[in-house]
Protein backbone atom coordinates (compact mmCIF):
# COMPACT_ATOMS: atom_id res chain seq x y z
CA UNK A 1 0.00 0.00 0.00
CA UNK A 2 1.39 3.48 -0.82
CA UNK A 3 2.42 5.94 2.07
CA UNK A 4 2.39 9.89 2.02
CA UNK A 5 5.30 11.37 3.65
CA UNK A 6 5.11 14.97 5.17
CA UNK A 7 8.16 16.95 6.39
CA UNK A 8 7.08 19.70 9.00
CA UNK A 9 8.07 23.56 9.48
CA UNK A 10 7.91 24.68 5.79
CA UNK A 11 5.78 27.40 5.42
CA UNK A 12 2.72 27.29 2.59
CA UNK A 13 2.49 30.52 0.36
CA UNK A 14 0.15 30.18 -2.75
CA UNK A 15 -2.85 29.52 -4.50
CA UNK A 16 -4.91 26.15 -5.51
CA UNK A 17 -8.06 25.59 -7.64
CA UNK A 18 -10.53 23.87 -6.33
CA UNK A 19 -12.20 20.69 -7.55
CA UNK A 20 -16.16 20.21 -8.28
CA UNK A 21 -17.37 19.05 -5.16
CA UNK A 22 -17.38 14.93 -4.19
CA UNK A 23 -20.60 15.31 -2.31
CA UNK A 24 -22.18 16.60 -5.76
CA UNK A 25 -20.92 15.20 -8.73
CA UNK A 26 -21.75 11.66 -6.64
CA UNK A 27 -25.69 12.00 -7.41
CA UNK A 28 -25.49 13.82 -10.25
CA UNK A 29 -24.06 11.00 -11.88
CA UNK A 30 -26.19 8.83 -10.46
CA UNK A 31 -29.14 10.91 -11.38
CA UNK A 32 -28.52 10.83 -15.55
CA UNK A 33 -30.00 7.57 -14.53
CA UNK A 34 -33.06 9.40 -14.93
CA UNK A 35 -32.53 11.19 -18.34
CA UNK A 36 -33.24 9.31 -21.50
CA UNK A 37 -30.67 11.37 -23.42
CA UNK A 38 -26.83 12.53 -23.15
CA UNK A 39 -25.73 14.31 -20.33
CA UNK A 40 -22.28 16.64 -20.63
CA UNK A 41 -20.96 17.23 -16.99
CA UNK A 42 -18.50 19.17 -16.09
CA UNK A 43 -15.78 20.19 -13.44
CA UNK A 44 -16.02 16.17 -12.44
CA UNK A 45 -12.78 15.23 -9.84
CA UNK A 46 -10.96 12.43 -10.64
CA UNK A 47 -11.70 10.24 -7.55
CA UNK A 48 -11.55 7.09 -6.58
CA UNK A 49 -15.49 7.68 -5.69
CA UNK A 50 -16.05 8.78 -9.16
CA UNK A 51 -14.25 6.07 -10.63
CA UNK A 52 -16.42 3.53 -8.72
CA UNK A 53 -20.08 5.65 -9.76
CA UNK A 54 -19.16 5.61 -13.23
CA UNK A 55 -18.51 1.52 -13.19
CA UNK A 56 -21.77 1.26 -11.56
CA UNK A 57 -23.58 3.16 -14.22
CA UNK A 58 -21.50 1.42 -17.02
CA UNK A 59 -22.74 -1.88 -15.03
CA UNK A 60 -26.50 -0.75 -15.55
CA UNK A 61 -25.94 -0.25 -19.28
CA UNK A 62 -25.37 3.66 -19.62
CA UNK A 63 -22.77 4.59 -21.85
CA UNK A 64 -20.09 6.78 -20.25
CA UNK A 65 -16.91 8.63 -20.99
CA UNK A 66 -14.46 10.47 -18.78
CA UNK A 67 -11.89 12.54 -20.57
CA UNK A 68 -9.51 15.03 -18.21
CA UNK A 69 -12.56 16.64 -16.06
CA UNK A 70 -15.49 16.17 -18.44
CA UNK A 71 -17.50 13.03 -18.06
CA UNK A 72 -20.49 12.36 -20.69
CA UNK A 73 -24.03 9.87 -19.95
CA UNK A 74 -25.62 8.36 -22.32
CA UNK A 75 -29.10 6.87 -20.17
CA UNK A 76 -30.63 5.86 -22.85
CA UNK A 77 -29.18 2.50 -22.88
CA UNK A 78 -29.71 1.57 -19.42
CA UNK A 79 -31.15 -1.90 -19.45
CA UNK A 80 -30.21 -2.93 -15.84
CA UNK A 81 -31.46 -2.64 -12.30
CA UNK A 82 -29.05 -4.17 -10.38
CA UNK A 83 -25.11 -3.65 -10.02
CA UNK A 84 -23.00 -6.12 -9.30
CA UNK A 85 -22.06 -6.17 -5.45
CA UNK A 86 -18.30 -5.63 -5.73
CA UNK A 87 -19.27 -1.84 -6.62
CA UNK A 88 -22.09 -1.84 -4.21
CA UNK A 89 -19.91 -2.37 -1.23
CA UNK A 90 -16.89 -0.02 -2.03
CA UNK A 91 -19.20 3.20 -1.34
CA UNK A 92 -22.24 4.22 0.19
CA UNK A 93 -23.30 6.81 -2.14
CA UNK A 94 -24.68 3.61 -4.45
CA UNK A 95 -27.79 3.53 -2.71
CA UNK A 96 -28.28 6.29 -4.22
CA UNK A 97 -29.41 4.47 -7.68
CA UNK A 98 -32.52 3.15 -6.46
CA UNK A 99 -34.70 6.16 -6.63
CA UNK A 100 -33.73 6.73 -10.16
CA UNK A 101 -34.29 2.75 -11.13
CA UNK A 102 -37.34 2.64 -9.52
CA UNK A 103 -38.51 5.90 -10.62
CA UNK A 104 -37.71 4.78 -14.05
CA UNK A 105 -37.86 1.49 -14.48
CA UNK A 106 -40.23 0.04 -11.75
CA UNK A 107 -37.70 -1.70 -9.90
CA UNK A 108 -34.36 -1.75 -7.68
CA UNK A 109 -31.67 -4.18 -6.44
CA UNK A 110 -29.21 -2.97 -4.03
CA UNK A 111 -26.72 -4.83 -1.91
CA UNK A 112 -26.40 -2.63 1.45
CA UNK A 113 -23.71 -0.41 0.85
CA UNK A 114 -20.22 -0.11 2.36
CA UNK A 115 -18.29 3.55 2.66
CA UNK A 116 -16.31 5.01 5.47
CA UNK A 117 -16.67 3.76 8.94
CA UNK A 118 -18.25 6.79 10.95
CA UNK A 119 -21.29 5.44 12.17
CA UNK A 120 -24.18 3.46 11.67
CA UNK A 121 -25.45 5.80 8.52
CA UNK A 122 -28.48 3.49 8.02
CA UNK A 123 -30.75 3.88 5.40
CA UNK A 124 -34.02 3.80 6.56
CA UNK A 125 -34.93 7.17 4.95
CA UNK A 126 -34.42 6.56 1.95
CA UNK A 127 -36.70 3.22 2.42
CA UNK A 128 -39.11 4.90 4.39
CA UNK A 129 -39.28 7.56 1.98
CA UNK A 130 -39.02 5.32 -1.26
CA UNK A 131 -42.27 3.69 0.60
CA UNK A 132 -44.12 6.51 0.75
CA UNK A 133 -43.81 7.05 -2.71
CA UNK A 134 -45.21 3.59 -3.65
CA UNK A 135 -42.74 1.30 -3.86
CA UNK A 136 -42.53 -2.24 -1.66
CA UNK A 137 -39.21 -2.88 -0.36
CA UNK A 138 -37.71 -6.20 0.99
CA UNK A 139 -34.97 -6.67 2.66
CA UNK A 140 -33.28 -10.42 2.20
CA UNK A 141 -29.87 -11.55 2.77
CA UNK A 142 -28.44 -8.00 2.48
CA UNK A 143 -30.37 -7.34 -0.18
CA UNK A 144 -32.83 -4.75 -0.94
CA UNK A 145 -35.20 -5.11 -3.09
CA UNK A 146 -37.55 -2.52 -3.93
CA UNK A 147 -40.71 -2.46 -6.75
CA UNK A 148 -43.32 -0.23 -7.70
CA UNK A 149 -46.61 -2.37 -8.00
CA UNK A 150 -47.95 -0.93 -11.37
CA UNK A 151 -44.13 0.32 -13.01
CA UNK A 152 -44.96 4.32 -11.37
CA UNK A 153 -44.31 6.03 -8.49
CA UNK A 154 -46.80 8.10 -7.27
CA UNK A 155 -46.02 11.43 -5.68
CA UNK A 156 -46.15 11.76 -1.25
CA UNK A 157 -45.67 13.61 1.65
CA UNK A 158 -42.66 12.50 3.00
CA UNK A 159 -41.08 13.81 6.75
CA UNK A 160 -37.58 13.42 7.28
CA UNK A 161 -36.99 12.67 11.14
CA UNK A 162 -33.55 14.10 10.46
CA UNK A 163 -32.29 16.19 7.28
CA UNK A 164 -30.36 13.44 5.29
CA UNK A 165 -28.45 14.07 2.86
CA UNK A 166 -28.22 10.94 1.16
CA UNK A 167 -31.99 10.40 1.48
CA UNK A 168 -33.08 14.49 0.59
CA UNK A 169 -31.03 13.19 -2.51
CA UNK A 170 -32.70 9.54 -3.33
CA UNK A 171 -36.77 10.89 -2.68
CA UNK A 172 -35.90 14.22 -4.71
CA UNK A 173 -34.72 12.05 -7.89
CA UNK A 174 -37.42 9.16 -7.69
CA UNK A 175 -40.05 11.87 -7.49
CA UNK A 176 -38.45 14.02 -10.62
CA UNK A 177 -40.57 11.15 -12.56
CA UNK A 178 -43.30 10.34 -10.40
CA UNK A 179 -47.08 10.83 -10.85
CA UNK A 180 -48.30 13.89 -8.84
CA UNK A 181 -46.66 16.01 -6.57
CA UNK A 182 -44.08 15.21 -3.92
CA UNK A 183 -43.36 17.18 -0.83
CA UNK A 184 -39.94 17.41 1.37
CA UNK A 185 -40.19 18.53 4.89
CA UNK A 186 -37.24 18.57 6.97
CA UNK A 187 -34.98 18.34 3.89
CA UNK A 188 -31.15 18.81 3.81
CA UNK A 189 -30.33 22.70 2.92
CA UNK A 190 -26.84 21.88 1.91
CA UNK A 191 -25.47 23.34 -1.23
CA UNK A 192 -24.75 20.05 -2.81
CA UNK A 193 -28.42 19.54 -2.83
CA UNK A 194 -29.16 22.87 -4.66
CA UNK A 195 -26.80 21.19 -6.98
CA UNK A 196 -28.37 18.11 -7.99
CA UNK A 197 -31.95 20.19 -8.04
CA UNK A 198 -30.43 22.53 -10.82
CA UNK A 199 -29.14 19.72 -12.72
CA UNK A 200 -32.75 17.75 -12.40
CA UNK A 201 -34.42 21.49 -13.73
CA UNK A 202 -31.93 21.06 -16.57
CA UNK A 203 -32.85 17.90 -17.67
CA UNK A 204 -36.78 19.24 -17.63
CA UNK A 205 -37.58 18.15 -13.84
CA UNK A 206 -39.75 20.55 -11.76
CA UNK A 207 -38.13 21.04 -8.30
CA UNK A 208 -38.48 24.03 -5.68
CA UNK A 209 -37.28 24.79 -2.48
CA UNK A 210 -34.02 22.84 -2.89
CA UNK A 211 -32.35 25.16 -0.13
CA UNK A 212 -34.76 24.98 2.34
CA UNK A 213 -36.20 22.79 4.71
CA UNK A 214 -39.11 22.10 2.28
CA UNK A 215 -38.66 20.90 -1.35
CA UNK A 216 -42.04 20.31 -3.65
CA UNK A 217 -41.62 17.98 -7.03
CA UNK A 218 -43.61 17.83 -9.15
CA UNK A 219 -42.89 14.91 -11.07
CA UNK A 220 -42.92 14.91 -15.31
CA UNK A 221 -43.43 11.92 -17.81
CA UNK A 222 -39.85 12.11 -19.35
CA UNK A 223 -36.06 13.68 -18.41
CA UNK A 224 -33.35 14.87 -21.26
CA UNK A 225 -30.30 15.09 -21.69
CA UNK A 226 -28.18 18.61 -20.15
CA UNK A 227 -24.88 20.02 -20.03
CA UNK A 228 -24.18 20.97 -16.12
CA UNK A 229 -20.77 21.90 -14.24
CA UNK A 230 -20.87 21.08 -10.96
CA UNK A 231 -20.07 23.24 -7.59
CA UNK A 232 -16.87 23.75 -6.38
CA UNK A 233 -15.95 21.19 -3.11
CA UNK A 234 -16.66 23.49 -0.05
CA UNK A 235 -15.13 20.67 2.10
CA UNK A 236 -11.33 20.99 0.09
CA UNK A 237 -11.24 24.21 0.15
CA UNK A 238 -12.11 24.00 3.92
CA UNK A 239 -8.87 21.80 4.19
CA UNK A 240 -6.17 23.98 2.86
CA UNK A 241 -7.75 26.84 4.12
CA UNK A 242 -7.04 25.52 7.51
CA UNK A 243 -3.57 24.85 6.22
CA UNK A 244 -3.06 28.11 5.70
CA UNK A 245 -4.25 29.22 8.90
CA UNK A 246 -1.40 27.79 10.37
CA UNK A 247 1.49 30.49 11.93
CA UNK A 248 3.24 31.31 8.79
CA UNK A 249 1.42 30.27 6.19
CA UNK A 250 -0.75 32.42 3.40
CA UNK A 251 -3.17 30.04 1.21
CA UNK A 252 -5.46 31.13 -1.32
CA UNK A 253 -8.13 28.73 -2.53
CA UNK A 254 -9.77 29.90 -6.11
CA UNK A 255 -12.75 28.25 -7.72
CA UNK A 256 -14.45 28.46 -4.37
CA UNK A 257 -17.96 29.80 -3.15
CA UNK A 258 -17.33 31.63 -0.01
CA UNK A 259 -20.93 31.74 1.24
CA UNK A 260 -20.96 27.78 0.99
CA UNK A 261 -18.09 28.04 3.89
CA UNK A 262 -18.86 30.79 5.99
CA UNK A 263 -19.02 28.93 9.23
CA UNK A 264 -15.86 27.87 8.84
CA UNK A 265 -14.52 30.47 7.77
CA UNK A 266 -16.13 32.39 10.99
CA UNK A 267 -14.04 29.79 13.08
CA UNK A 268 -10.60 30.39 11.22
CA UNK A 269 -11.38 34.08 11.63
CA UNK A 270 -12.01 33.03 15.58
CA UNK A 271 -8.83 31.56 15.95
CA UNK A 272 -6.62 34.65 14.72
CA UNK A 273 -5.64 34.17 11.67
CA UNK A 274 -6.94 37.08 8.61
CA UNK A 275 -9.51 35.71 6.19
CA UNK A 276 -10.21 37.92 2.85
CA UNK A 277 -13.02 36.87 0.80
CA UNK A 278 -13.08 38.28 -3.09
CA UNK A 279 -16.72 36.85 -4.32
CA UNK A 280 -15.70 38.60 -7.66
CA UNK A 281 -13.06 36.59 -8.20
CA UNK A 282 -14.52 33.50 -6.25
CA UNK A 283 -11.48 33.05 -4.29
CA UNK A 284 -10.85 33.10 -0.42
CA UNK A 285 -7.17 33.83 1.62
CA UNK A 286 -6.54 32.62 4.85
CA UNK A 287 -3.28 34.28 6.69
CA UNK A 288 -1.96 32.30 9.98
CA UNK A 289 -1.75 34.56 12.73
CA UNK A 290 0.72 34.84 14.86
CA UNK A 291 -0.52 31.75 17.56
CA UNK A 292 -3.98 30.02 17.26
CA UNK A 293 -7.08 30.73 19.71
CA UNK A 294 -9.07 28.10 20.85
CA UNK A 295 -12.21 28.04 19.54
CA UNK A 296 -15.25 25.54 20.47
CA UNK A 297 -16.44 23.86 17.48
CA UNK A 298 -20.04 22.04 16.93
CA UNK A 299 -20.98 19.95 14.18
CA UNK A 300 -24.55 20.74 12.50
CA UNK A 301 -26.25 19.84 9.59
CA UNK A 302 -26.23 22.80 7.39
CA UNK A 303 -25.83 25.61 7.36
CA UNK A 304 -23.90 25.07 10.72
CA UNK A 305 -20.48 23.88 11.07
CA UNK A 306 -19.95 20.99 8.55
CA UNK A 307 -18.87 17.17 10.50
CA UNK A 308 -16.75 16.27 7.34
CA UNK A 309 -14.44 19.39 8.68
CA UNK A 310 -14.27 18.49 12.10
CA UNK A 311 -11.50 16.61 11.82
CA UNK A 312 -9.62 19.01 10.50
CA UNK A 313 -10.44 21.62 12.47
CA UNK A 314 -9.51 19.47 15.73
CA UNK A 315 -5.86 19.21 13.69
CA UNK A 316 -5.60 22.33 13.39
CA UNK A 317 -6.57 23.24 17.29
CA UNK A 318 -3.97 20.64 18.85
CA UNK A 319 -1.53 23.76 18.43
CA UNK A 320 -3.95 26.34 20.17
CA UNK A 321 -3.04 28.58 23.15
CA UNK A 322 -6.05 26.60 25.36
CA UNK A 323 -8.71 24.37 25.18
CA UNK A 324 -10.91 23.96 22.79
CA UNK A 325 -14.14 21.72 23.15
CA UNK A 326 -15.58 20.06 19.87
CA UNK A 327 -19.07 18.33 19.92
CA UNK A 328 -19.79 16.11 17.16
CA UNK A 329 -24.00 15.77 16.61
CA UNK A 330 -24.03 13.97 13.11
CA UNK A 331 -22.02 10.89 13.31
CA UNK A 332 -21.59 8.93 16.41
CA UNK A 333 -17.86 7.34 15.19
CA UNK A 334 -16.42 10.12 14.08
CA UNK A 335 -13.15 10.42 16.57
CA UNK A 336 -11.36 7.62 15.16
CA UNK A 337 -8.43 10.12 14.11
CA UNK A 338 -8.18 11.16 17.84
CA UNK A 339 -5.61 8.09 18.44
CA UNK A 340 -3.66 9.08 15.21
CA UNK A 341 -3.18 12.73 16.45
CA UNK A 342 -1.82 11.52 19.64
CA UNK A 343 0.54 9.71 18.40
CA UNK A 344 1.78 12.93 17.23
CA UNK A 345 1.87 14.89 20.59
CA UNK A 346 -1.56 16.04 20.43
CA UNK A 347 -3.78 16.45 24.36
CA UNK A 348 -7.24 15.23 23.05
CA UNK A 349 -9.53 13.78 25.71
CA UNK A 350 -12.98 12.10 24.39
CA UNK A 351 -16.44 11.58 26.32
CA UNK A 352 -18.76 10.20 24.09
CA UNK A 353 -19.56 12.75 21.32
CA UNK A 354 -17.62 15.37 23.10
CA UNK A 355 -13.64 15.98 22.51
CA UNK A 356 -11.75 18.53 24.64
CA UNK A 357 -8.41 19.46 22.91
CA UNK A 358 -5.87 21.10 25.10
CA UNK A 359 -3.31 22.80 22.76
CA UNK A 360 0.23 21.74 22.55
CA UNK A 361 3.80 24.06 22.14
CA UNK A 362 4.77 21.05 19.37
CA UNK A 363 3.43 18.43 17.42
CA UNK A 364 6.29 15.56 16.50
CA UNK A 365 6.34 13.65 13.41
CA UNK A 366 4.99 9.78 13.56
CA UNK A 367 3.47 7.00 11.31
CA UNK A 368 -0.02 7.41 10.99
CA UNK A 369 -3.23 5.62 9.30
CA UNK A 370 -6.23 8.18 8.07
CA UNK A 371 -8.67 6.22 9.36
CA UNK A 372 -11.46 7.70 7.43
CA UNK A 373 -11.39 10.57 4.62
CA UNK A 374 -11.15 13.94 6.10
CA UNK A 375 -9.10 12.14 8.78
CA UNK A 376 -6.90 11.85 6.20
CA UNK A 377 -6.72 15.54 5.33
CA UNK A 378 -6.64 15.95 9.31
CA UNK A 379 -3.28 13.99 9.57
CA UNK A 380 -1.68 15.86 6.34
CA UNK A 381 -2.30 19.73 8.51
CA UNK A 382 -0.87 18.06 11.50
CA UNK A 383 2.00 16.02 9.39
CA UNK A 384 2.44 20.31 7.41
CA UNK A 385 2.82 21.62 11.49
CA UNK A 386 4.69 18.92 12.67
CA UNK A 387 8.27 18.65 14.09
CA UNK A 388 10.37 16.20 11.83
CA UNK A 389 8.18 13.66 9.16
CA UNK A 390 5.14 12.20 9.60
CA UNK A 391 4.07 9.08 7.56
CA UNK A 392 0.69 8.33 6.72
CA UNK A 393 -1.09 5.33 5.55
CA UNK A 394 -4.31 3.88 4.68
CA UNK A 395 -4.90 6.30 1.58
CA UNK A 396 -7.59 4.58 -0.14
CA UNK A 397 -9.79 6.59 1.99
CA UNK A 398 -7.96 9.69 0.68
CA UNK A 399 -8.09 9.10 -2.91
CA UNK A 400 -12.06 8.96 -2.34
CA UNK A 401 -11.76 12.39 -1.49
CA UNK A 402 -9.22 15.14 -2.90
CA UNK A 403 -7.91 15.41 -6.46
CA UNK A 404 -4.55 15.81 -7.36
CA UNK A 405 -3.81 16.22 -3.24
CA UNK A 406 -0.07 16.15 -3.34
CA UNK A 407 0.75 18.11 -6.59
CA UNK A 408 -1.64 20.86 -4.62
CA UNK A 409 0.36 21.08 -1.65
CA UNK A 410 3.49 21.09 -3.60
CA UNK A 411 2.45 24.40 -5.26
CA UNK A 412 2.16 25.66 -2.18
CA UNK A 413 5.52 24.92 -0.53
CA UNK A 414 4.61 21.85 1.19
CA UNK A 415 7.45 18.90 1.20
CA UNK A 416 5.33 16.03 1.01
CA UNK A 417 5.59 13.18 -1.26
CA UNK A 418 3.70 9.92 -2.15
CA UNK A 419 5.58 6.23 -2.09
CA UNK A 420 4.72 3.07 -3.02
CA UNK A 421 5.23 0.63 0.62
CA UNK A 422 8.09 -1.21 -1.25
CA UNK A 423 10.19 1.40 -1.97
Amino acid sequence: MDKIIVSGGHPLNGTVRISGAKNSVLPIIVATLLSEGRCVLEDVPRLADVQIIKDVLGSLGSEVSFEENTMMVNGATVDKVQAPYEYIKKMRASVLIMGPLLARFGRAVLSLPGGCAIGARPIDLHLKGLETLGAQITIRDDEVIAEVPGGKLKGGHIFLRVPSVGATENLMMAASLADGETTIENAAEEPEIVDLANFLNAMGARVRGAGTGIIRIKGVDVLHGASHAIIPDRIEAGSYLLAGALPGNRVTVSNCIADHLLPVLDKIRESGATVEINNMANTVTVIGGERIKPVDVTTLPYPGFPTDMQSQFMAYMTLADGTSQFTETIFENRYMHVDELRKMGADIKVEGRNAFVKGVPTLYGAKVRATDLRAGAALIIAGLAAKGETTIGDLYHLDRGYEDLIGKFQSLGAVIQRLDDGT
